[in-house]
């Protein structure tokens, strides 16, 4: 069991004689959107611990990110899905994913509550990894001296996060976030360690790139993203093949501006995706979305982003995504 879902389920897990948290954990607690290089290095600092303490590493997540609970629609648009984080985080290196519902019930906890509750009697964590600017509980009398105090009585430990800078700047999903909306790609591959993704299934969608003559493979996001606009993009499929592309994200202004979705036209391949999860990894950006007045106008105009990505392509050498 490598997903844990709700506290229900972790209760159940803790109570089991075979429970892999038999002898506690170690834990860390955040968004985590983005997993990148700050991120990276907390999941070290877990997992070390973890090694060197014989027990199982475990990264406390909320669904929703807390933000998105207290702020809705005007929360900040997130790096990454539920899925692709989870994935992200175990190939990381973590051994569990705790998955907490953010709920009107959840929000009601205190700090002393969620100590026991779910650190406690929950994880049975023998040492935790917060940041010591940490706060949680209703109240708001969680930070990180009242993890210490109750963890010296209670059997663990409290161990501060490690900071990480690249270029004097600090690494935070926050930063990674404003580099993506601002199309500095290059900045914000510096930030996460690798090129921007999306990670996401290939669904039906309305065929109107199929009439016009250029077929793409539709990914529905459930939020926002970061990204809008047209770009250029390598795709890796799954079984291993990576083809380069030109991708098309956000609300689709011409055809209905409602739900935000990412759609992926594959330079020189017919064949079909339906029901594949791809990894779209976005290289350059060609132009904003704009709204046409006609298909015919967004047609002429698809044309001419295939041109100009294919021109780019050539001057830098095929796109291809690693991993």
């Amino acid at each position: 069991m490598r997903l844990i879902r709700g506290l229900t389920n972790l209760k159940m897990l803790s109570q089991r004689i075979d429970s892999p948290l038999a002898r506690g954990c170690v834990a860390t607690i955040g968004n985590f959107d983005g997993v990148h290089l700050g991120h990276k290095t907390i999941i070290d600092q877990v997992a070390d611990k973890a090694r060197s303490m014989g027990v199982p590493s475990v990264v406390m997540i909320f669904e929703p990110q807390p933000r998105e609970f207290f702020q809705g629609a005007e929360a900040p648009p997130r790096l990454m899905g539920f899925r692709q984080k989870c994935e992200a985080l175990l190939a990381a290196g973590i051994d569990m994913v705790l998955c907490l519902r953010f709920n009107d019930a959840f929000r009601q906890y205190t700090a002393r509550g969620f100590i026991d509750d779910v650190l406690i009697d929950g994880l049975a964590v023998r040492h935790l990894v917060v940041g010591d600017d940490f706060r949680f509980g209703c109240d708001r009398a969680g930070d990180f001296s009242l993890l210490e105090t109750v963890g010296a009585g209670s059997g663990f430990s409290v161990e501060n996060t490690l900071t990480v800078t690249v270029d004097g700047e600090r690494v935070s999903s926050t930063r990674v976030r404003h580099r993506l909306m601002a199309n500095e790609l290059a900045r914000a591959e510096a930030l996460l360690g690798h090129p921007y993704r999306i990670r996401g299934r290939v669904v039906y969608g309305r065929q109107l790139g199929r009439e016009i003559g250029s077929p793409t493979a539709n990914i529905l996001l459930r939020q926002m993203p970061a990204l809008r606009g047209v770009y250029v993009v390598g795709a890796r499929l799954e079984g291993g093949a990576v083809l380069d592309g030109v991708a098309n994200i956000g609300l689709r202004p011409t055809v209905d501006g409602r739900q935000p979705s990412l759609e992926v036209h594959l330079f020189d391949f017919a064949g079909t995706l339906y029901g594949q999860r791809i990894d779209v990894e976005f290289r350059h950006w060609l132009r904003d979305e704009v709204k046409f007045d006609s298909v015919n106008e967004l047609k002429a105009q698809i044309s001419r982003d295939f041109d100009d990505a294919r021109q780019w392509i050539a001057a830098q050498g095929s796109v291809r995504t690693t991993h």
